[in-house]
């Protein structure tokens, strides 16, 4: 039988959450502001979480909270407590790395389904029988596992137990995460959520009887980023990932902008029920689905790992930036009187220019800004202040969710 894979969006924030619901999610995944391998990201108040959850479950749609970090013994009394709060808010599932967490959350919430995080290094089916003896509904592979390992692993488990797997966004050095540069370098540590990101940094070599003589690494003259991937993308592949008895396609992106979110959202969400309508239909779209997948920033794609071990052709070495082909400018929230609607700018525009309006339901339609105001009702040329609420006019109706966005010359930031 076909498992239909549940899609999974990750959310940095309450309009990002909404933004994932709106435009395909099936489950969104969060960090609180505690416990979770994203310290940098917004993250969730408890008051955010409980309207985020309200809002997923009006429209299906589940919510799975990361409390993934590696704990230590300081840790463990504000797990309880964080767990404690938790119960009350109701999340449909925490994604826990670390057994002495996976305890707590087993004693605490016995009723919250557990997921095993990546973090875990999952890699064989013995594993996911161990997580799966102890009461975990759903382990997250390791992300150096390839299409036949999983389907080797999905042949050796029971039917009950959930595969979920990474199929879009960036990719580690460290395989599923599991890194000691960040704490080396900085102090920062990345098991505990404060990643400095040292895989994207220029590097060069020192030869120890010469101290203070840099040797570049030479890729070309600005040097080499010998540990920066490409991005993980299987928007061409969904046959293969549902072949392999994989139960959620997992998107990476906790500290992405609703703009990714919408546009990595949409087009899985297209690409998988295409192909469970019509496995032809799919094939035919996929040009389609390469093109919109672009839309969002990315640092070229690679297959990472699913179909073998990655060579020298999944790095980039020349640079550490990323391709953005489009600009964020703000996501409708309500409508107001006289063809006017209300939102919060994210990046500047200005009166008269041709800007994109993307809905949910695929539509990309060009518009003209044909006015902006203040909140007051002042006329404005522009909106140059970022997060200022403004209304604006753009000939056409809209609806509360829909996404504006500006087409840019190919830029690498």
């Amino acid at each position: 039988m076909t498992r239909k894979p549940e899609l999974l969006i990750p959310a940095s924030s309450l309009e990002v959450l909404k933004t994932a619901v709106r435009f395909g999610a099936d489950a969104v995944y969060i960090g609180g502001e505690v416990f979770s391998l994203r310290a940098k990201s917004k993250n969730f108040s408890a008051d955010d979480m409980r309207e985020g959850i309200a809002f997923a479950h009006k429209h299906h749609v589940r919510v799975f909270v990361t409390a993934n970090i590696l704990a230590h013994n300081s840790d463990l009394d504000g797990i309880r407590a964080y767990f404690k709060e938790l119960k009350d808010i109701g999340p449909d599932a925490l994604i826990i790395s670390d057994p002495g967490v996976f305890a707590i959350a087993k004693e605490i919430c016995p009723e919250i389904e557990v997921h095993i995080s990546t973090q875990a290094n999952n890699t064989n089916y013995m594993t996911y029988l161990f997580w799966h003896n102890l009461g975990a509904k759903r382990v997250v592979c390791a992300r150096e596992l390839s299409i036949e390992e999983i389907k080797d692993i999905r042949r050796h488990i029971p039917d009950s137990l959930e595969i979920e797997t990474f199929v879009h966004g960036a990719m580690c050095i460290s395989y599923s995460g599991r890194c000691l540069l960040s704490n080396y370098f900085t102090g920062r540590d990345a098991n505990q959520g404060a990643c400095t990101h040292p895989c994207r940094w220029k590097y060069a070599v020192v030869e120890e009887s010469r101290p203070g003589e840099y040797l570049p690494v030479e890729e070309n003259e600005r040097g080499t980023y010998i540990f920066n991937s490409k991005d993980l993308c299987m928007i061409e592949h969904i046959p293969e990932l549902i072949d392999a008895g994989i139960d959620s396609f997992k998107i990476e992106g906790r500290m992405k902008t609703a703009l990714y979110v919408a546009v990595v959202a949409r087009t899985y969400r297209q690409a998988i029920d295409d192909y469970l309508k019509d496995p032809a239909l799919y094939a035919s779209k996929i040009p389609y689905y390469q093109d919109e997948i672009s839309k969002c920033t990315y640092r070229q794609f690679t297959t990472g790992f699913f179909f073998g071990k990655p060579t020298h052709e999944t790095q980039i070495y020349d640079s550490n930036t990323y391709v953005k082909e489009y600009t964020y400018l703000g996501i409708i929230e309500e409508e107001g009187s006289s063809g006017m609607y209300l939102l919060e700018q994210k990046n500047k525009f200005s009166v008269g220019e041709t800007i994109e309006v993307m809905k949910p339901d695929g539509q990309d339609i060009q518009v003209r800004v044909e006015a902006i105001t203040d909140e007051q009702g002042q006329p404005m040329e522009s909106c140059p202040h970022p997060k200022q609420m403004i209304y604006v006019n753009l000939g056409i109706a809209l609806e509360p969710g829909d996404l504006l966005r500006r087409k840019e010359e190919k830029v690498w930031k």
